[in-house]
């Protein structure tokens, strides 16, 4: 048995000639250069406006959530309901717009995502290199958004995903961002 072995290892190791170049029997592997620089072609599939839409509502119940068990509690006990800011803005107002920008700011820079972009499968990526920096969130997330909620009408700017090739928003175009489905994307 062992000698049939022996001439199985001896044989698939020869080497043989052909068009006059030295070639090994039995399977022929890859040179490693040439595997390590084939890269696989990303293709992005972008969310539309509905998907983005629906997973923009699941945010509002998270929020308006946490809202009703953080703050409006906290304002009730402290007797604080009509402590006034600077004019008309009461203080309720102003926390609950804090933790609004803070969730979507927090959330799109550490997790590329919001709760509601995670259970619909969407992600948040920078159209210049892979991670998302600060200042691409600030205008995301701070100016693209306060844009919209500060003046009513522009809550229909929204709907220009929906009429642009790559899907981006207004606060999409000002950060340089994209928001894609998570599987095709591979990191």
């Amino acid at each position: 048995m062992n000698q049939v072995m022996e001439r199985q290892s001896i044989h698939s190791n020869r080497r043989r000639m052909v068009n006059g170049r030295l070639r090994n029997r039995g399977n022929l592997e890859r040179p490693k250069e040439v595997q390590t620089h084939v890269k696989k072609q990303e293709v992005l599939h972008f969310a539309g406006f509905w998907m983005r839409f629906w997973a923009y509502l699941l945010d509002m119940i998270i929020l308006f959530s946490l809202n009703g068990l953080l703050i409006y509690p906290l304002i009730r006990l402290t007797n604080w309901n009509d402590l006034q800011l600077g004019g008309f803005f009461r203080l309720e107002t102003a926390l609950a717009t804090l933790i609004f920008f803070l969730y979507f700011a927090i959330m799109t820079k550490y997790y590329r995502q919001t709760i509601g972009k995670m259970i619909l499968g969407l992600r948040v990526v920078s159209t210049v290199n892979n991670q998302l920096s600060w200042t691409q969130i600030v205008f995301r997330e701070g100016v693209g958004r306060f844009l919209h909620q500060a003046f009513f009408f522009l809550y229909a700017i929204y709907v220009i995903v929906a009429f642009t090739n790559n899907k981006q928003g207004l606060h999409d175009k000002i950060a340089d961002t994209y928001v894609i489905f998570e599987r095709n994307h591979a990191e």
